[in-house]
């Protein structure tokens, strides 16, 4: 007879992200590999309702950066979001290999989009079901160590969502 799992043995979900400033090619900001935090409705519209028969769960498609804290967990949007002259979120990339855990999001924000419309001090990231920045729900997000980012510079973001 096989012994039964105890819940804390069950499956778990971390994020990691880390965040690039870059200005000509060259990276002038770094926030190093962060873990997230997984919002309710992440877990509840993303996770739980994708694997439910019927249910209509949300999937990741737009990356959002902003100047302010990290989300509480009962957070829909990012706090401080950067809206630019127009939406400002990035569409994503997602990848991941039939033997991964992980699914790894990435996504640029291009100068030449004017994300930014003044110099702003970068702080928090999340990733969204939507390019609106007035609607959508905020899957996962946190906040690294401020970064100055002026309107000719790009940032790269990669932000992985890890099985264990």
């Amino acid at each position: 007879m096989s012994k039964a799992k105890r819940p804390s043995d069950g499956i778990r979900i971390k994020g990691m992200f880390r965040v690039h400033i870059e200005d000509s090619g060259k990276i002038v900001g770094d926030s190093g590999w962060k873990t997230n935090q997984v919002t309710n409705d992440g877990f509840n519209q993303y996770l739980v309702q994708s694997l439910g028969t019927g249910l209509t769960g949300k999937v990741i498609s737009h990356m959002a950066i902003g100047t302010g804290s990290v989300p509480a967990s009962n957070a829909t949007s990012l706090d401080g979001e950067v809206t630019g002259s127009s939406s400002a979120r990035a569409a994503v990339t997602a990848a991941t290999s039939s033997s991964s855990k992980t699914l790894r999001c990435t996504a640029i924000f291009n100068s030449a989009n004017s994300f930014v419309t003044a110099t702003a001090n970068l702080s928090n990231i999340g990733l969204f079901n939507t390019s609106a920045v007035t609607t959508g729900t905020l899957f996962a997000g946190n906040t690294f160590a401020s970064s100055v980012c002026a309107t000719n510079q790009n940032v790269n973001a990669t932000y992985d969502i890890i099985f264990s």
